[in-house]
């Protein structure tokens, strides 16, 4: 196979609360908004007309994963692979590739059920991209929208990968870690493009499929700033700042209203060499940080109580020093 996705196009999620997105997308991470109607937000980073969209429904999941192919010589090579190993591709109306705003689109499903979108040409915005909150904008040039990180069922790990990898999606490296006694996280990272990874898959038994996306910024400040507005907004963190050892992602991740989880993050790694590119194993979610907000937490306020323990008693130590200086004279 010769044709291969380009990058990730958009994430389609169904909430059940769109307001909340709305405040949680666009006033505290900074992303602009574009459409909205009672039943569907959308949401640019870029100059393209969408990169995610949220639509009202009681999953508060993944709903969609669109795959930009790049040409429609492309396209049609997928779709005709797809079809050549048993997979059911059928074409998009025209209602839906207007709703999309791309030029072609075919609809198949992973083996998790995951709707897949197979797109060319998404639309540029009528009006430029601009937003009063991030400074610096979002990475989108290399590789896309960012990635997704799937969990899938207890032996499905394989069988997805190998779904992916007919799209051309192409493996990075592995991250094992034991959370707890006995339960480990255990990762595959692949890539499309230069991005580290589009897409990430591990087995886990949770009522979901989608873990998190990420949103990549073009500076780092941008996301010390928003940390700052997630902390003061009291929205829950799934980990705090922190940094990965493969794609050495400098990130947060904080909880959408729906629990999917947003990783904010800068300075991702590019694979310039494909050819020389190797996987790793890694032990390890994170180089440095990436705390379980809960425990960090408890262990904050006992940091401080100390603190306040050693403050006192160097205090009291001052003041005893100075009373012994006055008897003295």
């Amino acid at each position: 196979m010769t044709a291969t996705i380009k990058e990730l196009a958009y994430v389609g999620i169904e909430a059940s609360d769109l307001d909340a997105w709305s405040g949680f997308l666009g006033q505290l991470l900074g992303v602009m908004p574009a459409r909205h109607t009672d039943d569907v937000r959308t949401f640019r980073i870029d100059d393209r007309v969408h990169r995610h969209i949220i639509e009202r429904g009681p999953k508060n999941d993944v709903s969609f994963v669109g795959y930009d192919c790049g040409s429609e010589a492309d396209l049609d090579e997928v779709v005709a692979l797809l079809r050549s190993e048993g997979h059911e591709v059928i074409e998009g109306d025209e209602t839906l590739k207007a709703e999309r705003g791309v030029e072609r689109l075919f609809i198949t499903y992973d083996p998790e059920d995951i709707r897949i979108e197979l797109i060319t040409g998404l639309a540029e915005a009528t009006e430029p991209y601009h937003n009063d909150v991030n400074i610096g904008g979002f990475q989108t040039t290399q590789g896309g929208a960012g990635h997704i990180f799937l969990l899938c069922g207890e032996g499905k790990r394989e069988e997805m990968l190998e779904f992916y990898y007919h799209l051309g999606f192409k493996l990075s490296d592995y991250i094992k870690e034991e959370m707890a006694p006995g339960v480990y996280i255990d990762a595959a990272f692949t890539h499309c493009n230069g991005r580290h990874h589009t897409l990430a898959i591990a087995e886990a038994p949770a009522p979901f499929k989608l873990h998190h996306f990420l949103i990549e910024n073009n500076i780092r400040e941008d996301v010390g700033f928003a940390y700052d507005r997630v902390l003061e907004a009291r929205v829950p963190l799934l980990m705090t700042l922190g940094m990965h050892p493969n794609d050495k992602m400098f990130s947060f991740y904080a909880h959408s209203p729906s629990g999917i989880a947003v990783e904010f993050g800068w300075g991702g790694l590019i694979i310039e060499d494909e050819d020389a590119w190797e996987p790793t194993q890694y032990d390890a979610i994170s180089l440095w940080g990436h705390k379980n907000s809960r425990e960090l937490g408890k262990w904050l306020i006992e940091s401080a109580d100390r603190g306040d323990e050693l403050q006192r008693a160097a205090v009291d130590q001052a003041v005893a020093a100075a009373a012994q200086g006055g008897d003295a004279q």
